[in-house]
């Protein structure tokens, strides 16, 4: 197995400050040294991965490397900010889960054709939640090679490939 990454910043846009708390706790039980960055609504999240207003340093506002996207935020649903991430040359590149309580396959089909890398039914209880956030982050952050992106979307690499003996 992989080593465990904590290199890779996680952006979390949730509206809800109980989800954003569960979000941090279950996180934090899988790897206490990952950098967490949390937004409130999909224009936050957008301002956010363009360093617009408040988050126009990006030193405190560095890119992520993965994105937990809830769907129904105000001011910018979840999905409008996907449409606009997606469309963007670089920030595409970002890997996105939906993760949500919808379980309408409208919105299913609706993200996955927005360019979303998974779409996640949010568990009700802490503990399956949890284990979900342990799968999650099992998969996308030892087993899968990210790009890794700088602040300004120029130097764009692929990590190193391992190679199998």
């Amino acid at each position: 197995m992989r080593e465990r990454r904590s290199d890779h910043v996680i952006l979390i846009a949730d509206d809800d400050p109980d989800d954003r708390l569960l979000a941090e706790e279950a996180l934090h039980e899988y790897d206490p040294l990952l950098e967490l960055r949390f937004v409130k609504d999909g224009r936050q999240l957008v301002e956010y991965l363009n360093h617009d207003g408040q988050f126009s340093d990006p030193n405190s506002s560095p890119r992520p490397g993965l994105i937990l996207l809830d769907l129904n935020m105000p001011f910018k649903s979840g999905l409008e900010a996907l449409v606009e991430i997606k469309s963007d040359p670089v920030l595409k590149l970002i890997p996105v889960i939906v993760m949500t309580t919808s379980r309408s396959n409208e919105d299913i089909v609706n993200s996955y054709s927005a360019g979303v890398n998974a779409f996640i039914t949010k568990p009700l209880a802490f503990g399956e939640f949890s284990r979900m956030i342990n799968v999650l982050c099992t998969y996308w952050l030892e087993h899968v090679n990210l790009p890794i992106i700088d602040e300004m979307g120029k130097n764009i690499r692929m990590e190193p490939v391992e190679q199998v003996s």
